[in-house]
C-alpha cells in the first residue's frame, strides 16, 4: 500500500490551511464564503482535480471537489464549512493564520478551514499517488453552517447521493457518532403597564415570567434528568436570554424568555415545545392575569429542522472512520458524546447518509479570542482521511 505521506509536504498543507484562514468568511463579510468558494475552486482547479461550484444563495457558493472512482465502489463525501463565526474580541490577529508554538492561529484555523485543508490536501496527494479508487469520494465545501446551514441543507435537498459521509468538525482524535438535535425557543410573556407608583394597577411581565422559570426549573428540569442517550449524553436545557420592561418606573408589560433546548431519541420537535406549552397552560388555569405565547426562533435554522445524529455503531462509515484513527494514534479511539449540533445532523437523517463528525483540532478552541489548531494534528488527519477514503471507497 502505498504511504499517503510521500506525496505532500506538511508545508504545502500549512500554506493551504494560512490561504484559507487569511480569507475572511463570516456574515458581516460582503458576499460572505464567496471568496473563499472561489481561491478553494482555483486551487482544486489548479490541482488537477474535478471541481465546480453551485450557487446556492445570491453570490454564496458550495464547492464541490471530485475525485472518482470507476464506480464499483461505495461514494464518500468529506463536509466542511468555509464559514466562521465573526472575530469578535480577539486577541490576536484573525487572518494572520501565524505559526507558532506547533499551532496555526486565526479565525477559522479549528472551525474549521484547518480540516478543510486537511481533507482537500488528503484527495490531491491520492489524485498523485495513482491509487486507483472503486468509488467516488467528493469534499464539499459548505456555506452557512454558523447561521442557518444553508450549503448543506442545499445538498440535501438536490438529492446529491453518498454512502457514507464525515463532517470534518474538531474532534481530537475521538470521533461522533450521534449528537443531540437543537431547538431555539422564545416565550413571549404580556402584562400590562402602569405608573410605577401605582403597580398594583397593571400586570408585570416580569413577575410573570419569573413563575414560569421556578414552573420549568421544578417541573420540567427533573424530567430532563432522567433522560439519557449513550451517544449523546443528557437531555438539557439553557435559559439563555430574558429582556422586558422599559423603565424602572413602569410596570414591565412585556416580556421575553429565550431558550436553547438539546434533545435526545424519544423527544422530538412537538414533545419538546408542549412541555412548556403544558406549564405554560397550568399556570393561565391558576392565574388570568397570565398569557404567554411560545415560538421557534426562527434565526437558528433555514427550513429543516436541526433533528439529532444517530449513525449505527456497526455502519461502515463508522468502521471505516475508527480503524483509521486507530491506526494513526495506535490505540482504541473513544467516542466523543461532547458535540454540539452539527451539519451532520442534516446529511444523516434528510440526505440518509449515514455520518461521522471528525477532524482535527479540539472544539474548546472554536470561537475563541485565541484559535488555534496543531499542526501535528492537521498532518495527522490527512494520513487518517486518506486511510478512510481507501478502505470505505475501495481500492485496485
Amino acid at each position: 500500500m502505498k504511504e499517503i505521506h510521500k506525496y505532500y509536504t506538511q508545508e504545502e498543507l500549512v500554506q493551504l490551511a494560512q490561504s484559507l484562514i487569511r480569507i475572511p468568511s463570516h456574515k458581516d463579510v460582503p458576499h460572505r464564503e464567496k471568496k473563499v468558494a472561489e481561491f478553494i475552486f482555483n486551487f482544486c482547479h489548479d490541482q488537477g482535480l474535478e471541481v465546480k461550484l453551485e450557487t446556492v444563495d445570491g453570490e454564496r457558493s458550495n464547492v464541490l471537489v471530485f475525485l472518482r472512482g470507476d464506480g464499483t465502489g461505495k461514494t464518500l463525501m468529506l463536509n466542511g464549512h468555509t464559514d466562521t463565526v465573526p472575530p469578535y474580541n480577539m486577541v490576536i490577529d484573525p487572518y494572520g493564520a501565524e505559526v507558532k508554538e506547533g499551532c496555526i492561529w486565526g479565525r477559522g484555523a479549528v472551525d474549521m478551514k484547518g480540516a478543510i485543508a486537511s481533507m482537500l490536501t488528503a484527495l490531491i496527494a491520492l489524485k498523485r499517488s495513482g491509487i486507483k479508487l472503486k468509488g467516488d469520494v467528493f469534499f464539499a465545501g459548505v456555506i452557512g453552517e454558523e447561521e442557518k446551514s444553508e450549503g448543506t441543507e442545499y445538498l440535501v435537498k438536490s438529492n446529491l447521493i453518498a454512502d457514507g459521509a464525515i463532517v470534518g468538525e474538531p474532534s481530537d482524535y475521538e470521533y461522533a457518532i450521534g449528537h443531540r438535535g437543537l431547538e431555539w425557543l422564545e416565550i413571549s410573556i404580556k402584562g400590562r403597564a402602569a405608573h410605577g407608583g401605582m403597580p398594583q394597577l397593571g400586570v408585570n411581565a416580569i413577575e410573570k415570567a419569573a413563575t414560569l422559570i421556578e414552573r420549568i426549573r421544578k417541573e420540567l428540569y427533573p424530567k430532563l434528568q432522567t433522560r439519557f442517550n449513550e451517544y449523546m449524553g443528557p437531555s438539557v436545557m439553557n435559559f439563555g436570554v430574558i429582556s422586558g420592561g422599559t423603565q424602572p418606573s413602569t410596570v414591565a408589560d412585556t416580556c421575553s424568555i429565550k431558550i436553547d433546548r438539546r434533545y435526545i431519541p424519544g423527544e422530538n420537535v412537538e414533545t419538546v415545545i408542549k412541555e412548556y406549552q403544558d406549564i405554560i397552560d397550568s399556570i393561565k388555569a391558576e392565574d388570568p392575569d397570565f398569557e404567554a405565547e411560545i415560538t421557534r426562533m426562527d434565526n437558528s435554522m433555514l427550513s429543516l429542522d436541526h433533528l439529532y445524529l444517530m449513525t449505527e455503531p456497526d455502519d461502515p462509515i463508522v468502521t471505516a472512520v475508527r480503524e483509521s484513527i486507530k491506526e494513526v494514534i495506535d490505540k482504541e479511539p473513544e467516542i466523543t458524546r461532547k458535540r454540539g449540533w452539527t451539519d451532520a445532523a442534516l446529511l444523516s437523517n434528510y440526505g440518509n447518509i449515514p455520518t461521522v463528525v471528525f477532524g482535527p483540532g479540539k472544539i474548546s478552541s472554536s470561537h475563541t479570542k485565541d484559535e488555534k489548531v496543531d499542526i501535528s494534528q492537521l498532518t495527522d488527519a490527512v494520513e487518517i482521511y486518506a486511510k478512510i477514503i481507501k478502505k470505505f471507497c475501495g481500492t485496485y
